[in-house]
């Protein structure tokens, strides 16, 4: 049973090592027919700010165009355009720190 399951963790291991290699080597070469590698997508950012008093404030950002690539992982640091497509509003949440008359702020 233990073999059993070393073979299927290595295979699986291989696997992945072989899709990984092929999408980045498809996006370093261009493959198939000299597609384009990048892409981009407008993408609005909003933050939603913590306040003192248990509310949220929300500040809406333009939006800005970001850099994809075309391909199933991450490559040179850019998000799936897959990912991106789906993805075009991006919330970041701030805290401005605990509250309560216990915690004493500087």
């Amino acid at each position: 049973m233990k073999r059993a399951l070393r073979i299927v963790v290595l295979a699986l291991a291989a696997l992945f090592v072989l899709v990984f290699t092929a999408d980045y080597l498809s996006v370093r070469f261009g493959i198939p027919n000299h597609r384009a590698q990048f892409d981009y997508f407008d993408v609005r950012h909003f933050y939603a700010v913590k306040l003192k008093n248990r509310k949220t404030s929300y500040m809406y950002d333009k939006p800005q165009s970001m850099e994809c690539v075309n391909a199933l992982f991450p490559h040179y640091g850019d998000t799936p355009c897959w990912y991106m497509k789906r993805h075009t509003v991006i919330q970041v949440n701030l805290d401005s720190g605990p509250f309560g008359p216990w915690i004493d702020t500087p």
